[in-house]
């Protein structure tokens, strides 16, 4: 077992199966209710496979049969990123995957030559980063993979390109913290870029998902999954707030999902049921 140690702040990083543990005693005990309740979810969403094909196919094609439509939309995502966000980029950047789970990200972004780094709460060998381990037949070596909290961040000033908030922003508990720990990694003139987070309208609508999957999450789960109160969803207001905060401008971009999901919007006014999220990508480039 390797081990890091700061000489700034005297904290110990220790090796795992090649995941480099960066939680703080303090942050291990105030999340653990949440990875716990989180970890038995996804079990039984089904998350994750014996197989490594399934992870080697993510996010084009999900083996399993069980959440390709979420695949789906999550790789447009990806590829919407990569041609279009990081493509004044260099290859070889150092691009920071925030909420990384399994690694497919990093995975993708490796094989495309830039120099990815997973960052997840979770480590289990399933669906956390040492699920990680079976791409390392694929890549030369292994994207480092790092178990730490988002507004708490292990890295020094400035050491990425770009950081990717991976269908992470809306598990962030204090969201202008979170984004201001993750500017501090960026370099200056560098990218942050918040992908695959639900946006609403109207506040009331994020606020009746929210209970409506408190619900759902009880009855099916047996826990409504709220120990940590966390943001949760986006709307414009809430986009601007940070915008004052942190002296930055989102760039707002609209990739196409498909007619499925263009027309939900619709249907559910039709039905007479609360608007539906819709799906974007924010990119905001950190100042001098």
């Amino acid at each position: 077992m390797d081990a890091w140690d700061c000489s700034a702040c005297k904290f110990r990083i220790v090796i795992y199966n090649g995941v480099a543990q960066a939680l703080p005693p303090e942050s291990i005990a105030h999340h653990a209710r949440f990875m716990e309740d989180y970890e038995r979810i996804r079990e039984s969403e089904g998350r994750g496979s014996e197989s490594e094909d399934f992870y080697l196919g993510l996010p084009y094609r999900d083996t399993s049969g069980r959440h390709r439509e979420q695949w789906r939309m999550r790789a447009r995502s990806y590829d919407y990123l990569v041609r279009h966000l990081l493509d004044g980029t260099d290859r070889g950047d150092r691009i920071l995957d925030l909420g990384a789970g399994n690694g497919w990200m990093s995975f993708r972004l490796a094989l495309a030559g830039y120099r990815p780094c997973a960052v997840d709460l979770l480590a289990n060998d399933r669906d956390g980063l040492g699920a990680a381990r079976h791409y390392q037949t694929r890549l030369p070596k292994l994207f480092p993979r790092f178990q730490a909290e988002i507004r708490r961040l292990p890295f020094a000033d400035g050491q990425f390109d770009a950081a990717v908030f991976n269908a992470s922003f809306h598990y962030v508990e204090d969201y202008e913290a979170s984004l201001r720990e993750t500017m501090r990694c960026v370099r200056t003139g560098g990218l942050v870029i918040i992908s695959d987070t639900p946006w609403y309208a109207r506040e009331e609508s994020g606020e009746q998902m929210l209970a409506e999957r408190r619900t759902a999450f009880q009855r099916t789960h047996g826990t409504a999954a709220d120990s940590i109160a966390t943001l949760g969803y986006l709307t414009d207001e809430r986009l601007r707030r940070m915008e004052d905060a942190l002296s930055i401008h989102w760039d707002v971009h609209r990739p196409w999902y498909g007619l499925k999901w263009a027309v939900r919007p619709l249907v559910a006014k039709l039905r007479g049921r609360r608007e539906p999220s819709k799906f974007r990508l924010y990119v905001a480039r950190k100042g001098a």
